[in-house]
């Protein structure tokens, strides 16, 4: 039987999940905390379906071992190839999942055409193409993929005139055929917001989903007595290099942590 002072385990292809991680420990501060980046995979966005699963078992059994009472997938991409599976193996376990915010997106869109940027995994995702037709049906949806941008955001490169160049380059035509609500839909992107914001209009609505799972995890916590009473702990697991992670982690968590070796 799991009690309440068991970790949450969360998981993405590298640091993008530590946007929805800050999330979970604004709404559930008294939670301790498991994070794994797999950052020697990363980026997930090319990567085959199979090839993602076979990584989303490895990952969940890993932090299962390390006592997680419950799992969020903090990633898109491994969400659509993978959280389908993971469920069929925990069934017991509250596992939670990312994806892209067509709904409240098209909810939101006044002119009628929705952006998203996203990785090339998740927009040819068979999860991501039941969204739109589920949510998107009277709305202009516009995908971008955008190569590249991970790697930078791994890298801790969230403002230098590349990543700049990068961006325009992809927001530039969504904006010239109307686009007025963007969605972030990796989670990866949240940590360029600030910039996002700088280069676009003003009137244009910015979209992620972060704070959206940890309300839900809250729930699913709360339903089965789950949720902890305090004395929060938190560990950091790369399986790259965790030297490297750890130099980033000030920038993209706000404090140095030290970060342990995952062998998976």
């Amino acid at each position: 039987m799991t009690d309440g002072s068991a970790p949450v385990g969360v998981f993405d292809s590298g640091v993008g999940g530590l946007s929805v991680l800050r999330e979970i420990r604004k709404c559930l501060p008294n939670e301790s905390l498991l994070y794994l980046a797999d950052s020697a995979h990363v980026p997930y966005g090319e990567k085959s379906p199979e090839y993602i699963r076979e990584r989303c078992r490895i990952i969940a059994a890993f932090l299962v071992e390390q006592g997680a009472k419950a799992l969020v997938v903090a990633c898109n991409t491994a969400t659509a190839a993978g959280v389908a599976e993971l469920r069929e193996c925990y069934p017991l376990m509250p596992i939670v999942a990312m994806e892209p915010a067509v709904k409240p997106a098209a909810q939101a869109t006044r002119s009628g055409v929705v952006g998203v940027l996203a990785t090339t995994g998740t927009l040819k995702s068979a999860r991501f193409a039941a969204l739109l037709d589920r949510f998107a049906a009277d709305v202009r949806v516009i995908t971008q993929p955008c190569p590249g941008l991970v790697e930078r955001i791994e890298a801790g490169d969230l403002d230098s005139p590349e990543t700049r160049a990068m961006l325009i380059g992809w927001i530039e035509p969504l904006l010239a055929q109307g686009c007025d609500t963007l969605i972030l839909g990796c989670t990866h992107y949240p940590f360029i917001r600030p910039l996002l914001t700088a280069l676009l209009p003003a009137d244009v609505h910015l979209i992620d989903t972060g704070a959206a799972v940890a309300r839900r995890l809250s729930e699913l916590l709360a339903e089965r007595h789950l949720l902890a009473g305090g004395g929060a702990t938190q560990r950091f697991y790369c399986s790259g290099d965790p030297q490297r992670m750890a130099r980033v982690l000030p920038i993209l968590w706000g404090e140095n942590v030290e970060v342990e070796f995952f062998s998976g």
